[in-house]
């Protein structure tokens, strides 16, 4: 019982003790003083300066990560270019001006159903864009060709890929891709 009482005494004294420097304070006008970490309390704090740091920074993370989904945008459209003008040489490199199907008729691919098929592939366009095919035939020695079998396929994609960024004027950008085989039947 003497030890709790004694106790008390000191909390007492130190609780009367802290009032009173802040009584002297207070009558002085002065600030209170920082805490050991530097922070102040709640109404003046780090609190109002996070907030000021996470709003001048999200406008700029947000910038980073549209652009990025923008260029994700642009290198599949690339990507999805390339394998339609592949795609659209092997099926021409097979339909050459010596192709026949088993009834004797001739299944021979011209350079405008090679366009129609490219066209019509059914790969996503997901960034909206416009395509235009180009289908045309070389020679091994590098002259104009025609459909037949050791002539050179050359199909060739152009692709006007439009940027939809807010904030940046309406601008596109032209994708190219070709691809040539040749034909081997």
């Amino acid at each position: 019982m003497v030890i709790k009482n004694a106790f008390r005494r000191q909390a007492n004294e130190a609780g009367r003790r802290c009032a009173a420097r802040l009584r002297t304070l207070l009558r002085r006008g002065r600030q209170l003083p920082a805490a050991e970490d530097g922070s102040r309390d709640a109404a003046g704090g780090a609190e109002g300066s996070a907030l000021i740091e996470t709003a001048a920074s999200l406008p700029v993370l947000f910038v980073f990560l549209f652009c990025f989904m923008e260029l994700c945008m642009a290198f599949y459209s690339y990507d999805t270019i390339s394998e339609s003008a592949r795609e659209g040489t092997r099926y021409a490199m097979l339909l050459s001006s010596t192709c026949t199907n088993s009834s004797g008729a001739s299944c021979t691919a011209t350079a405008a159903q090679i366009n129609t098929y490219v066209s019509g592939l059914g790969w996503p366009n997901l960034a909206g864009g416009t395509m235009t095919v180009s289908t045309t035939y070389k020679t091994p020695a590098g002259g104009v060709g025609t459909n037949i079998v050791s002539d050179f396929v050359v199909v060739q994609i152009t692709y006007v890929f439009p940027i939809t960024m807010p904030f940046v004027p309406k601008n596109s950008i032209t994708l190219k891709s070709a691809s040539q085989m040749p034909i081997i039947q």
